[in-house]
């Protein structure tokens, strides 16, 4: 039988957060969800928990550093442990730098960069405690060319981190997985279902 861990999803009401949330709860875990539409948020824990599945919602904005903290330290204080963190909250608005898009380019760089970094600093002294925990990034790996300056920028830095939290933090495993999987939001879903049940030795190359 699966072991029942804390999974803590960002951008749980996008497309690919939601369905890891239904997933993971599928598998036997408990689901911690965020983001910022709470009647989103209160519809999907329902639909979960009516599956059979358990969940909790917590309003989340992912660019504000305290609202990240709070995330994290509410399901810390409710289960006593945070396993694991999935970054599934993102923004891609292609544009080519010509257009000047700087308000856009602002959102991409909060959301996928300093929200994904907010998450982690937030969870990072909870799994150095503990001694282990897992985190899922969100990251193309091919997205460069024409328009996707500021979008391949993001997930080139969501790249750098994750591969900066694997050599420090040794004992916290840390995949990447691409949001543009051929097989759309399901195959996403089941990447990141499938890291997450990895043994740690398969993931440190994850």
């Amino acid at each position: 039988m699966v072991e029942k861990e804390i999974i803590l999803i960002t951008g749980a009401t996008g497309r690919i957060g939601a369905a890891a949330a239904r997933l993971l709860a599928s598998r036997g875990h408990h689901v911690v969800l965020g983001a910022r539409r709470i009647g989103r948020l209160v519809q999907l824990a329902a639909d979960i928990r009516a599956a059979g599945g358990s969940a909790e919602c917590h309003v989340l904005d992912v660019t504000d550093a305290d609202d990240a903290q709070t995330f994290v330290l509410a399901a810390f204080r409710r289960h006593g442990r945070v396993d694991a963190l999935v970054n599934a909250a993102g923004v891609t608005l292609p544009s080519r730098l010509g257009a000047l898009k700087l308000l856009e380019w602002d959102r991409m760089l909060d959301v996928n960069v300093r929200g994904a970094l907010y998450a982690i600093a937030a969870v990072l002294p909870l799994m150095q405690r503990a001694g282990g925990g897992h985190v899922v990034n969100l990251a193309a790996a091919g997205c460069v060319g024409p328009a996707q300056a500021v979008p391949g920028a993001s997930a080139r830095a969501l790249h750098a981190i994750s591969e900066a939290l694997r050599h420090e933090e040794r004992a916290i495993r840390v995949s990447v997985i691409a949001p543009d999987l051929p097989g759309g939001t399901a195959a996403v879903a089941d990447a990141i279902g499938d890291a997450l049940a990895r043994e740690p030795e398969a993931c440190m190359a994850c």
